[in-house]
């Protein structure tokens, strides 16, 4: 039988991109301060580096805490000659920029002690040039006693000329990350230990990057097996865009980030307001879709795994790695927010991509890296309804684990209930620019909710049995009934 954290069903996830989100200076004697960094509030560029840390992060604990958020996922905290971290030199070392492994000792005391969980980035198909085994090959050539922890096809090796080809296996043929041979015993020996050793530090889950690349036969199977060994809570979460089903098989990851939900949520929510352009990778969320077709979609999505899964799944409007929505609905913040009620509402664990819940914009990489905006650039009402939902998703338990029901659907009006004991919520969502009206028959309700609790809109129960429900929502606005 498949088991997944407790934690997880009821979190709410704040994604950090550390950089980016705040700075703050060293509290310990000894850091290493770095001294080229870019403008804070410049535009950000591929390369520049803003100079956030951990310490800024402790600072802006209990601003989260006070939104509501109850777990955090960072993107790649360890020693790294990039900003995004993606190019580990050091699996065991936080980058000293960010504070190295002192901040993140406090961080983790600070976060738990507000009962805020921490979930790393696991970049484990690939490393960096930097990283000590394939330096060693960089320095030594056919001479190095690490060959066999990586793909080389030749000599001498073309590591930095982009006239030659790179001779030896790269991440989307990146020469910059060179990709480990996952066959190798100890590759994988040393992956899973590095894996335990930060869970025995104290962090609640690991965020696996590009996992659909460890073609390894066994290897995350084994890779969960080790981790539920140290912690059975943690939360073991994939990357991967489309079809998880091959990985949410109850032997490998609790969840994956649900891309699949993103996509169709835009296309209802943000309907005709998506810029197309803004379609990236694997996410394409255009063209529109109607109330009827998001219901098929989201049906089709619920039945496609698990229910323990789909309670753990990790869902989001955007990331680190696609454009922020609201850029990408024309700064349409009716969309933003009918796309937000309908990621609270959903079962799993939602995740802001940090700043969203103050409006900040942000096209394509690097533009959706933006620091994190002074208080005077806060949209106010975009983080009051951000609180909002978040509180009623923390008040509710049907709504974060309850069973969920579509109850009608048509172009622009699309409702659904979560129900868990003798609780029951009703979620509608109208997307057109005119008031929704709709009545139906609901017969899978017994305790027929009526008071509005978010939003607002017209819920009215009809004939003596209370069976059909009459229900209308004003243009562009959402109601959540309890």
């Amino acid at each position: 039988m498949t088991k997944t954290p407790d934690w997880v069903k009821n979190a709410v996830f704040y994604q950090i991109f550390p950089d980016r989100f705040a700075k703050s200076p060293a509290t310990v004697k000894g850091q290493w301060q770095a001294s080229n960094y870019e403008g804070w509030d410049a535009t950000p560029t591929l390369q520049g580096y803003k100079g956030g840390n951990l310490w800024g992060v402790i600072d802006k604990l209990d601003y989260l805490e006070d939104l509501g958020i109850n777990a955090i996922y960072f993107t790649p905290i360890f020693q790294s000659a990039s900003n995004h971290r993606y190019h580990t030199h050091d699996y065991y070392q936080v980058d000293p920029i960010l504070g190295g492994n002192v901040a993140f000792d406090a961080l983790l005391k600070a976060a738990h002690s507000k009962n805020i969980k921490v979930v790393l980035d696991g970049v484990f198909n690939h490393a960096s040039r930097g990283f000590y085994f394939f330096n060693d090959i960089l320095e030594n050539g056919p001479y190095s006693p690490w060959l066999d922890w990586f793909k080389i096809h030749g000599w001498p090796l073309s590591a930095y000329d982009g006239d030659k080809p790179a001779n030896y296996d790269g991440w989307i043929d990146n020469r910059a990350l060179p990709e480990f041979n996952h066959d190798n015993p100890q590759v994988k020996e040393y992956i899973m230990q590095i894996a335990e050793y930060w869970l025995y530090q104290g962090i609640d889950g690991w965020r696996l990057d590009v996992p659909n690349e460890v073609d390894t036969p066994g290897f995350w199977q084994e890779f969960r097996d080790r981790v539920k060994a140290v912690n059975p809570e943690a939360y073991i979460v994939g990357e991967i865009w489309g079809d998880a089903s091959q990985w949410l098989d109850g032997t490998q990851f609790d969840g994956v980030m649900n891309y699949r939900f993103t996509e169709a949520t835009i296309a209802f929510a943000g309907g005709e307001n998506y810029n197309p352009e803004y379609c990236q990778g694997e996410l394409k969320p255009y063209p529109p879709i109607s109330g009827t077709e998001y219901a098929i979609k989201i049906e089709s999505l619920l039945m496609q795994y698990d229910w323990e899964i789909q309670l753990t799944q990790l869902n989001l409007l955007d990331s680190h790695d696609t454009p922020r929505m609201l850029t990408t609905v024309g700064e349409d913040k009716d969309s933003f927010m009918l796309s937000t009620v309908l990621l609270m509402t959903f079962p799993g664990a939602p995740s802001i991509f940090y700043g969203d819940e103050v409006a900040l914009p942000g096209g394509k990489d690097p533009d959706s890296r933006r620091v994190f905006p002074q208080p005077e650039q806060w949209d106010v009402e975009v983080l009051r309804d951000h609180k909002k939902l978040i509180a009623l998703r923390h008040q509710y338990p049907a709504l974060r684990t309850g069973k969920y029901k579509t109850l009608y659907a048509t172009e622009h009006l699309y409702v659904f209930a979560r129900m868990l004991d003798e609780e029951e919520v009703i979620v509608a969502v109208n997307i057109s620019s005119e008031q929704a009206t709709g009545s139906f028959p609901v017969k899978e309700l017994k305790f027929k909710p009526s008071n509005p609790v978010y939003g607002s809109g017209r819920l009215t129960w009809h004939d003596d049995a209370r069976e059909m429900l009459e229900i209308a929502v004003p243009a562009r606005s959402s109601v959540i009934v309890a």
